[in-house]
């Protein structure tokens, strides 16, 4: 960011850049629409650099303007040339009912030049786009992929086995989807999940399971 802001004049860099950072400071503290307003002052001074628009988009797309959030990313993608903006624009057309628009999209990305995070990420998506048509033993395939376990421990890992667990549950499939939150849970030294809350939920669900069982004496 600080490289693109040095092609403005340096006055103008220094507001943009404050604007930019309280934008940050409002996302973290769940200040959408503080953060869209401080983005919004930056983007009028400095529309044409990119890290505005990536702020733009993202903050759009975290208040659930998908059409706005899809045109600032796009543009985004155009003056970086990155692919690191795909799995929100992606799911952006999740968001806009457009499952296999999204799908259409992830194809069309070689995820051979994306980072651990964003390539998770985009397999995130992918499988919820597949949930949508209602797809779901396809989502789960979808994730059944090396970098459950070959990621190392950290955010993409447990966000890729949480959601992987979510699946498992929805087909039906609770043990696994206990013992993938379990692993989640581990995986997630950043605290980026409940995981280890969802665990307990797991484990609400098993004791319930056996209190009911035929098996159990008390039913006798």
């Amino acid at each position: 960011m600080l490289l693109e802001l040095r092609t403005l004049p340096d006055g103008l860099a220094e507001i943009v850049a404050r604007h930019l950072v309280a934008a940050d400071l409002a996302m973290a503290a769940d200040d959408v629409e503080l953060a869209m307003a401080h983005i919004e002052a930056a983007r009028r001074r400095a529309g044409r650099v990119a890290a505005v628009r990536e702020a733009a988009g993202v903050a759009a797309y975290k208040a659930g303007k998908f059409p706005e959030a899809i045109s600032e990313l796009r543009t985004a993608r155009r003056m970086t040339g990155s692919n690191a903006f795909i799995p929100m624009i992606a799911d952006c057309e999740r968001g806009l009912g457009r499952p296999q628009k999204a799908l259409d999209l992830i194809k069309t990305t070689n995820t051979k030049t994306l980072d651990d995070e964003t390539r998770a990420e985009l397999l995130i998506v992918g499988a919820g786009a597949r949930a949508d048509l209602g797809q779901l033993d396809a989502a789960v395939v979808t994730l059944q992929v090396p970098e459950l376990t070959k990621l190392r421990p950290g955010t993409a890992r447990a966000r890729l086995q949480y959601a992987y667990s979510d699946f498992l549950a929805q087909v039906g499939r609770t043990t696994e989807a206990w013992e993938w939150m379990e692993r989640a849970a581990a995986s997630d030294i950043d605290g980026a999940t409940d995981a280890a809350e969802r665990c307990e939920e797991f484990a609400g669900i098993a004791f319930t399971e056996e209190i009911g069982s035929p098996a159990d004496p008390a039913n006798d």
